[in-house]
């Protein structure tokens, strides 16, 4: 692997900059000054050091984030708070993106990753990924929305819904509102407001509680992220 990658990859710059601080003499492979980013290192057998500091090599970082209602689901924005601008200056890293989006105002649980490869395998279509969520709803969910939503059905649109699991957690008859867990397999913009408005029925709070293996817990401050677990990123990969 090229040093300036190896670098870059560990969270040292981006390509550009490593090439910039190499120039500076604050880099050596196994005690050697090296100033060439072309320079080949092993990145698992070499010893790489920094201003002084060792770097371990990591390649892909996970991190579970509690994404909070005015924050968008991008890596860029000129006008909003982007989820990747929650993060520490020294967690950013450019090639982090969400996988998957939470729309503007829901709350919960958001996967940052810099891994292509698994952020496919939860999005595609073909792999059946639960997305859990909790909603407040203007409205009372009956046992015959819970039918429907079991067998699927059509949009306003016309576009059609696959099956899901709906279960009732509560209904005030007196403000004819409800709370309702969902869980789905798919993805479409707005879905799950969109499957409520089709049953004439109004989504005022929506979070997503999990997706496919990862819980969001409790402790879990709006706004706040931490690194997966080994034991999570496995069962993630096992989904």
């Amino acid at each position: 692997m090229r040093l300036d990658k190896f670098l870059a990859d560990a969270g040292i710059g981006s390509r550009k900059e490593v090439k910039q601080l190499l120039k500076k003499n604050l880099v050596t492979v196994n005690d050697r000054l090296v100033k060439d980013g072309k320079t080949q290192v092993d990145e698992y057998a070499d010893s790489v050091f920094f201003a002084g500091e060792q770097v371990a090599y990591q390649r892909f970082y996970y991190y579970l984030l509690h994404k909070p209602q005015g924050v968008i689901s991008a890596t860029e924005d000129k006008r909003d708070q982007t989820v990747i601008d929650l993060l520490k200056e020294e967690d950013y890293r450019e090639d982090l993106f969400p996988v998957g989006r939470l729309d503007k105002d829901t709350e919960g649980l958001l996967l940052l990753t810099n891994d292509g490869q698994l952020a496919h395998q939860l999005l595609s279509p073909k792999k059946h990924v639960d997305k859990e969520y909790f909603a407040e709803i203007e409205g009372l969910v009956t046992e015959a929305d819970v039918q429907q939503f079991a067998a699927g059905f059509a949009l306003t649109n016309g576009e059609q819904v696959k099956p899901s699991e709906l279960w009732i957690k509560a209904t005030d008859e007196r403000n004819e509102t409800s709370e309702i867990h969902l869980i789905i397999q798919e993805g479409k913009f707005h879905q799950v407001k969109r499957m409520f408005e089709a049953v004439g029925k109004k989504v005022t709070y929506l979070k997503r509680l999990r997706m496919g293996s990862l819980v969001l817990e409790e402790e879990l401050a709006l706004g706040a992220y931490r690194p997966l677990t080994e034991t999570e990123l496995q069962e993630l990969k096992e989904n």
